[in-house]
């Protein structure tokens, strides 16, 4: 069964096609994939992602429940601010990434759309006695590009959001506002209830800033160097092996979250990486393409043409010891890539020249 977002209506009448994502109807693009990931490198573009799941967790329990069952420490957190994570099995395989912010009076939780019900029972098999937590369903929109935040300041004043700093949030009246994204580009996250959602669409769109869908979000993230679950991570992996081993809070050692005795056996040892890859030749890099390196085989977890090198960019899990040059079978055929270190593009600069 398929679900649609609030925003369905808004997307059919901005022209978009719609294809199954993850089991929501979601727009892929508004008829250019290329214009609308050129508008967010440039300028501006939103996003609907209100198919994400939104969890607050609230009560005397909620931090201790939160150090318990995820990778990094939101105990660091000041009110109002944000950490990425990965949700870990017994086995130190990642069940999602997530997004928490400490607020006021408790947690929120943004976790990805295909993995909504595995995390609530995730939760439910693992809260603590004195705490709750509910999915919040809302509309969520990434107004996300160099010009995002005056984009947004244009069409509803909002005091102090050009102060507001990477990885922290803001209210604002019943809304959440978060400094964050998945673009590599400077922007926001917008949480709010459905009316209100879909009326901060419209004003948007009337006031020039580009509906952007699934395709451009796929590039951006990609270009910034940013993991897609299922694909890049899943729970065969562990976050040393997915190159988000810095999520991953050691300190305190008597910190005991899920997964914890799994990858520390890890740490040091592992055995692959996941590493960016420039494709030298002409095509296109796909997932699961086989990657030979200098070291041995591996094979990509995602991979595309990039609008803003133009070229085929993509990430690949490879054994340890891979560097440099190496090969990628691409239908039979072994084209020439390199090795690199993403991300690709960062705030509309290319971090990772052709050689």
């Amino acid at each position: 069964m398929t679900e649609k977002t609030p925003l369905y209506d808004s997307h059919l009448a901005a022209g978009g096609r719609m294809v199954d994502f993850a089991g929501w109807i979601m727009p892929v693009n508004y008829g250019s994939q290329i214009e609308e990931h050129t508008a967010v490198r440039t300028d501006a573009g939103m996003f609907d992602v209100s198919h994400m799941t939104i969890i607050d967790i609230n009560g005397p329990d909620a931090e201790d429940f939160l150090r318990s069952i995820i990778a990094n420490d939101v105990a660091s957190l000041l009110v109002n601010q944000a950490l990425y994570s990965a949700l870990l099995n017994e086995a130190g395989g990642i069940l999602d990434d997530l997004i928490v912010y400490r607020l006021d009076d408790g947690f929120r939780c943004v976790v990805n759309a295909s993995t909504r019900q595995k995390v609530l029972d995730w939760f439910a098999l693992h809260a603590y006695a004195d705490m709750t937590f509910a999915h919040k369903p809302q509309i969520m929109i990434a107004i996300q590009g160099p010009k995002a935040i005056q984009r947004l300041s244009a069409v509803t004043a909002i005091l102090l959001l050009d102060e507001l700093k990477p990885f922290y949030a803001m209210p604002h009246d019943d809304w959440l506002i978060g400094r964050t994204g998945y673009t590599g580009e400077d922007g926001v996250e917008v949480m709010l209830p459905v009316e209100q959602g879909i009326r901060l669409w419209q004003q948007l769109r009337d006031a020039g800033v580009a509906p952007a869908g699934l395709g451009a979000r796929d590039t951006l993230r990609l270009e910034a160097g940013l993991n897609l679950y299922g694909q890049d991570m899943d729970e065969t992996t562990s976050p040393l092996v997915s190159n988000i081993g810095w999520t991953v809070a050691w300190n305190p050692p008597e910190r005991n979250f899920i997964g914890r005795a799994a990858i520390e056996a890890q740490r040091g040892n592992a055995e692959e990486k996941l590493v960016g890859l420039v494709l030298e030749d002409k095509g296109i890099l796909r997932h699961d393409q086989k990657v030979i390196t200098n070291a041995g085989d591996g094979v990509i977890t995602s991979g595309t043409y990039s609008p803003s090198l133009e070229y085929s960019i993509g990430l690949a899990r490879v054994p340890k010891g891979a560097t440099g040059e190496c090969q990628v079978d691409i239908r039979g055929k072994l084209k020439k890539a390199r090795l690199v270190k993403p991300p690709f593009v960062r705030k509309g600069k290319d971090l990772v020249s052709k050689s």
